[in-house]
């Protein structure tokens, strides 16, 4: 990462430093720097994963939002600058991104290996079920400087819209998920879908429904799916049920998908598509789960053993325009939650954030950055030295 368009906050003490500036009084030496950067190359729809290593990999969006490319980047631990970019889909322009939901998802497996999932475009090759439009996946291959030729997962959940995410665990299973009509039409009819690799993305299984049939699934909002340290696989997606029981909802298997359990996150009724994304995450065995929900953000810390949630953490003050969160905590237990304000259909905003302790209280005042592009949104680094960047 470069110097130049980079905006780094110290919260300390009530005090700001800006573009590395010094802060003269005296700072509490536990609150992190926060440092908010532009995606390489004028990219957007960052999506981040620290691997055992140190390094920080991403994946972004390039190009025409209706049909571009999908590019990987490394950096690598101690450097400062990302990797030369290189392509992930193999035909140019077949990666979708309009509407922020859309865009390319990332995961990292046992041995650092790079998998990425994306929804094709129109011209996307080769396409689903009867022509339809195509979940393409790809992974790094084996001399790390290209990658697999793309091939499509969907083999008969068809009707994408919004919503697809990709995980993978220390033990050669790869999970790619998206939301679909299946056979009937309609939101309140769709499901959330899982594609289970055992052999570490060499081949899927035909795609299984996993979400309970009476909660539907939110046509155009995201979703995400992770797998934390033991194994477990969460997926976090914004439900249907009846048109307007547009509820944040949890998934969980501890039995490699298999069998899931359900649970309400947050309430929302609303007949309409709020177009929302949301964010799963993991430090030192903590999860954190972030969402939308009427226009503010939210955070709140997934029990790995029970499943439990705890109490919701909102984002300061009163808000209508949130959108678009990300979280991470770093390894004293701070939490940074960003977000986007003012953005909308082709319309981009600023980017804002606030740290929390341990407890989930507020600590120091919120940060601002201008310049969220269209269709943008954030992703949160927690860095092996306790501080954060945010990535926009």
């Amino acid at each position: 990462m470069k110097p130049s368009g980079i905006l780094t906050l110290l919260l300390a003490a009530g005090a700001v430093a800006i573009a590395g500036g010094t802060n003269s009084a005296a700072s509490a030496p536990a609150l992190p720097k926060i440092t908010a950067v532009h995606v390489p190359d004028g990219g957007i729809q960052p999506q981040t994963a620290m691997d055992r290593d140190g390094t920080l990999h991403m994946v972004y969006f390039k190009g025409d939002p209706s049909a571009g490319d999908a590019e990987y980047v490394e950096r690598r631990q101690g450097a400062t600058d990302f990797s030369a970019p290189i392509r992930v889909n193999s035909q140019p322009g077949s990666v979708l991104a309009v509407g922020t939901v859309r865009g390319p998802q990332m995961a990292i497996g046992r041995d650092g290996e790079v998998f990425v999932v994306w929804m094709g475009s129109k011209k996307a090759k080769p396409t689903g079920p009867k022509g339809a439009d195509p979940i393409l996946f790809s992974r790094l291959d084996a001399s790390g400087k290209a990658f697999e030729p793309q091939r499509n997962l969907m083999q008969w959940a068809t009707g994408l819209n919004g919503g697809l995410s990709v995980a993978a665990d220390q033990g050669g299973n790869v999970y790619a998920m998206w939301h679909a009509t299946g056979a009937t039409p309609g939101e309140e009819n769709r499901r959330v879908y899982v594609a289970h690799s055992t052999d570490n993305g060499k081949s899927f299984g035909r795609e299984s429904a996993v979400s309970p049939a009476p909660l539907g699934a939110c046509g155009c909002c995201g979703m995400r799916g992770f797998v934390d340290d033991r194994g477990t696989l969460y997926i976090l997606y914004r439900a249907a049920g009846e048109k307007i029981h547009r509820d944040m909802t949890l998934l969980v298997s501890d039995d490699h998908a298999k069998t899931f359990r359900a649970e309400k996150v947050a309430a929302w009724e609303l007949n309409a598509c709020p177009m929302s994304t949301n964010d799963l995450s993991e430090a030192d065995g903590r999860v954190l789960a972030a969402w939308e929900t009427m226009g503010q953000v939210y955070f709140d810390e997934i029990n790995p053993r029970t499943f439990a949630l705890s109490a919701s953490f909102a984002a300061p003050g009163d808000a209508q325009d949130r959108k678009h969160p990300s979280v991470g905590a770093n390894s004293r237990g701070q939490v940074l939650l960003a977000w986007t304000e003012g953005t909308a259909w082709s319309k981009g905003g600023s980017l804002a954030w606030q740290l929390y302790d341990e407890a989930g209280k507020p600590v120091g005042a919120e940060g601002h950055a201008d310049g969220v592009p269209v269709w943008g949104l954030p992703s949160v680094v927690p860095e092996r030295d306790g501080n954060f960047t945010i990535l926009y």
